[in-house]
């Protein structure tokens, strides 16, 4: 089965990735500007929004489903998981992915001896089983994690919960599965080999990936930009969208 994808506007094509927990509804506070530069393709991730699950519990296959609905010669912008998947489908479709756009993303989200810019793992394990316990609260709290470190965290989590409370059903093993994913991945040592040009736009307040695995990632990208954004959590096109879309007017 094809992923859910909803294509509007006209001009370059850029391709919108979302994060975990999340669908392609999340976008809809920049969709309508956006469009009206580009050929926007919102896609739902597997197990997500209107997409069914992979089959397989991996980062993988998610790039597998995402590469089946992505156009030539696009510029692909992912929001922290859907970034994870864009690294992926830069390195194995780089004739098809012509920019890079990772937002709110880091290749790692675990932290290790060597990298001190992820969670704890016993934090997101712990997580997982609370998501089983109480799914709303749960999400409820990840929900408000993004938020903070915004200027106006009302305003922000009003906007992050509106497009969450949209008609679509969450799959709480997809949900699971996509914890899993960030759990496992760890995107580091690939980071070098990315050949397309990138821009990095990250909070400076981003609680969930932390801004200095933002500034690694520049340094080790051969080509890239990094756009810091003060006062800003980890959704800063919730946030700061006007910033956010005229960004993306000037990379695409």
């Amino acid at each position: 089965m094809s992923l859910h994808v909803k294509i509007l506007g006209a001009g370059p094509d850029l391709v919108l990735l979302h994060g975990w927990a999340m669908h392609s509804d999340i976008w809809d506070g920049v969709r309508d500007q956006l469009a009206r530069h580009f050929r926007l393709h919102l896609v739902d991730l597997p197990g997500h929004g209107g997409s069914a699950a992979c089959e397989t519990a991996t980062l993988q296959c998610m790039v597998e489903k995402v590469a089946e609905v992505l156009p030539d010669d696009c510029t692909v912008c992912g929001w922290s998981l859907g970034g994870q998947v864009s690294v992926e489908l830069a390195l194995q479709l780089p004739g098809r992915v012509k920019k890079l756009i990772l937002v709110s993303t880091i290749p790692c989200f675990i932290k290790h001896r060597d990298w001190q810019w992820g969670m704890d793992e016993e934090m997101l394990q712990l997580f997982m089983r609370n998501l089983k316990r109480d799914y709303a609260m749960t999400l409820d709290r990840f929900i408000s994690l993004q938020v903070k470190g915004s200027t106006d965290t009302t305003a922000v989590l009003a906007k992050l919960r509106a497009s969450f409370s949209h008609d679509r059903e969450l799959n709480e093993a997809s949900l699971q599965a996509g914890l899993q994913i960030l759990l496992t991945t760890d995107l580091r040592n690939k980071i070098e080999k990315i050949s397309q040009p990138v821009v990095l736009i990250h909070g400076e307040n981003d609680i969930i990936t932390h801004p200095s695995a933002a500034r690694w990632m520049h340094q080790k990208l051969p080509s890239s930009e990094l756009v810091m954004i003060p006062s800003c959590g980890h959704a800063p096109f919730l946030s700061h969208p006007d910033q956010f879309i005229t960004k993306l007017i000037q990379t695409v």
